[in-house]
């Protein structure tokens, strides 16, 4: 449990996952939090994770359909400035960035169940990885056609390293990332197969683009934001859906921003719910990493998603 970890520790890892130290100046850190280089040592297997945890629900349960969907977006996101490479110097001149203009996904729903309401699974800052794939297949067995898209497939996918997805993370633009969202939400309430319900769930980073995405596609019915960074007032003006917020007590980097979020929220009079879980830190619902998952908060949250979802969408 979290618990068992200085608070301390907890948030300079946070710190360190959200882009505000390099890994060398966080092991430095932690070693002299820690008490020394091994004792940091023992602590890292509790703070990284572990996705050898991850299958819940497995791959290959027979409840399930798994397939992968490609979302051709119509928004160009170069990720980073072009280069300019020296004369003189092999390839000469501006070096375009490699984009590639299409976001794939992920995709479990419950076999034999060509019609079901569709809920796009917006990943960490992490990317697509084991953990969240393990979210869908839980949600589709709740009912639901879900989508864990890979918001860095302009890269060419998530890598396996978690420090190079979190730089990558870094490099996208928020606008034109939420614009692919956006389309994509678009594209799957239009599909017949989801009766023109669609929802959102998202964790950390996720969750933050969840807030965003409501302010964008108001045919997004449902959404639920684990974490995530709130959404300015203008764009919680523009927001239709109706929301369900989940945050930690203990998070208090994300948790600066809500107050005002709430009364944003309530000014323009947006159907939402929101919950503080006491004690929990950011990312309690990921039981891959041992120092931050709350099994008590996590299962209360999960709960309440899967009820509203059903709720909203049917």
């Amino acid at each position: 449990m979290a618990a068992k970890i200085p608070q301390a520790i907890i948030d300079l890892y946070d710190a360190f996952t959200h882009g505000a130290l390099d890994r060398r100046a966080f092991l430095e850190r932690l070693a002299g939090l820690a008490g020394g280089a091994a004792a940091a040592s023992a602590l890292l297997p509790m703070l990284t994770n572990d996705y050898a945890r991850a299958a819940i629900v497995p791959e290959d349960d027979p409840r399930l359909d798994i397939f992968t969907a490609r979302f051709d977006v119509d928004v160009v996101d170069l990720i980073e400035p072009e280069e300019l490479v020296a004369d003189g110097a092999p390839n000469a001149g501006v070096v375009p960035t490699r984009h590639l203009p299409f976001v794939t996904a992920y995709g479990a729903r419950p076999k034999n169940a060509p019609r079901r309401p569709a809920v796009i699974v917006i990943h960490e800052n992490r990317g697509l990885n084991p953990h969240i794939k393990d979210v869908a297949r839980r949600i589709a067995l709740e009912g639901f056609h879900a989508y864990a898209v890979d918001m860095l497939s302009p890269f060419g996918g998530t890598p396996d390293d978690e420090d190079r997805a979190r730089a990558m993370i870094g490099k996208l633009d928020r606008d034109k990332t939420v614009a692919k969202l956006a389309e994509i939400a678009g594209r799957v309430e239009r599909d017949k197969a989801h009766g023109g319900k669609v929802g959102a769930v998202g964790f950390c980073w996720g969750g933050g683009m969840v807030n965003a995405l409501a302010a964008a596609q108001p045919a997004l019915d449902a959404g639920v934001a684990y974490y995530g960074r709130p959404a300015s007032a203008e764009e919680a003006a523009r927001i239709k859906a109706a929301l369900l917020l989940h945050y930690a007590g203990e998070d208090a980097r994300i948790n600066a921003g809500v107050p005002d979020y709430e009364a944003a929220l309530k000014a323009a009079g947006v159907d939402y719910r929101l919950y503080m879980y006491e004690g929990a830190q950011h990312a309690f619902n990921n039981d891959t990493n041992a120092a931050r998952y709350d099994r008590a908060a996590a299962d209360l949250a999960w709960s309440r998603t899967i009820a509203f979802l059903k709720e909203r969408l049917g």
